[in-house]
């Protein structure tokens, strides 16, 4: 996998997640209580062998080149390996990266200095497990220019994806950006194949069709709107990957509610995305925290005892006599005595005072509840003090003083 050169994409404002963004790029969001969402990208790329990563950050990125400079030094750089941290440098011009495919441009001088065979292209803030080199192989194989992995979706649901049409043979034979009426799967009228994001290309194409698209006035200079239509256009061999061969399970956790979502997958009965797969470990910058701790509370002859059921609770947390269902706490959250949290995503160091009811909700570090506060039971209310998405999920952003 030494030929493999791996670009990750951290750089973008990430403005559908406001306010979980306000202070740090969509990549370190915090995801599943210990993780960022970038590390699920990172450790697929380890768990594949890849170990030759530049990740191209932008917007906001202190929290997230801190994460990765501290949690990330797992490669030997006595071998040839890295993982590296590129901010936007303006190296051909005054401009910062217009789009992906300009991002990866304005980095042209790494591809050359690494003289890689393949370069794969990842977004650095979607949720799924896949053994790459699974999928390098089919590459090879096929003798394409480049590779789109894609996963079967609803054809109803092809207004926010790319579409990729394909033949009987898997090949790509034409691409639609986010169609109404869109082409459907051979032998599947009701799927269409979304397009995941993620590019393998021959380093030679890759050059090719990044040096045209610089001089188009005309492009927004991204990979799924200008560069692979244009590459469907030219007539050049463009492969379709079918993801659901391996997994089923993959999420662009690019807006709240989809960000929401994932997280609540994980405290299904069965969780869709297995984060306790031996075989496939999701690594992240551990801190050192104390254990969990569940305490009852004791008054005089009565007793409260706390409890968390179907939920993650991560290290450091501590539930004093409150309760916790269906909920993902991240290190270091306090739920105290009669505290209900139902249904939410608690960040860390998190406050909930004692009797105080959460659900549906997402609230950001450091941020104290006071004792009785209601959130999630009373939208129009919460909507004056908050942020509320589209299905009801109300986000309570970093350090937001609650007046009790």
């Amino acid at each position: 996998m030494r030929n493999v050169l791996t670009f990750v994409l951290a750089g973008g404002r990430g403005e559908r997640l406001d306010p979980l963004t306000r202070d740090r790029a969509k990549p370190a969001v915090p995801f599943g209580g210990i993780y960022r969402i970038v590390d699920f990208t990172l450790s697929n790329c380890i768990n594949s062998g890849l170990r030759r990563i530049f990740v191209l950050i932008q917007y906001k990125s202190f929290s997230l080149q801190k994460h990765i400079l501290s949690g990330w030094d797992v490669v030997s750089t006595q071998l040839g390996e890295f993982i590296d941290v590129v901010p936007a440098q303006q190296r051909l011009g005054e401009d910062w990266y217009k789009g992906t495919a300009d991002a990866i441009y304005q980095n042209i001088y790494a591809i050359n200095d690494n003289n890689p065979g393949l370069v794969l292209i990842l977004a650095g803030d979607h949720l799924y497990k896949m053994n790459y080199q699974k999928m390098i192989e089919e590459h090879l194989k096929a003798g394409v220019d480049v590779t789109v992995p894609c996963i079967q979706m609803p054809k109803e649901e092809s207004a926010h994806f790319g579409v990729v049409e394909v033949d009987k043979d898997n090949f790509i034979c034409g691409f639609q950006e986010k169609p109404m009426v869109p082409r459907t799967i051979p032998n599947a009228p009701d799927k269409i194949y979304a397009s995941m994001g993620i590019y393998l290309f021959n380093r030679k194409a890759l050059v090719e069709e990044l040096e045209k698209d610089a001089v188009d006035v005309r492009s927004d200079h991204d990979f799924g709107k200008n560069i692979i239509p244009k590459m469907v256009k030219d007539r050049k061999k463009l492969l379709a990957y079918n993801f659901g061969l391996q997994y089923d399970y993959w999420r662009d956790i690019g807006t709240r509610d989809a960000y929401y979502q994932a997280n609540m997958d994980l405290v299904h009965s069965n969780p869709p995305f297995d984060m306790y797969d031996k075989s496939w470990p999701i690594r992240t910058h551990y801190s050192h925290y104390p254990p969990v701790l569940i305490k009852t509370v004791h008054e005089g002859e009565d007793e409260v005892q706390g409890a968390a059921v179907d939920s993650i609770v991560s290290p450091g947390c501590i539930i004093d006599g409150g309760r916790v269902e269906r909920s993902v706490l991240s290190p270091m959250v306090i739920v105290h005595k009669d505290a209900c949290v139902s249904d939410s995503v608690i960040l860390e160091s998190v406050t909930i005072g004692e009797g105080a009811k959460i659900k549906n909700a997402i609230i950001d570090k450091q941020v104290v509840v006071p004792a009785g506060e209601r959130i999630g039971y009373d939208l129009e209310s919460d909507r004056k003090r908050f942020a509320v998405t589209a299905s009801g999920i109300v986000i309570v952003a970093k350090r937001t003083p609650i007046q009790g």
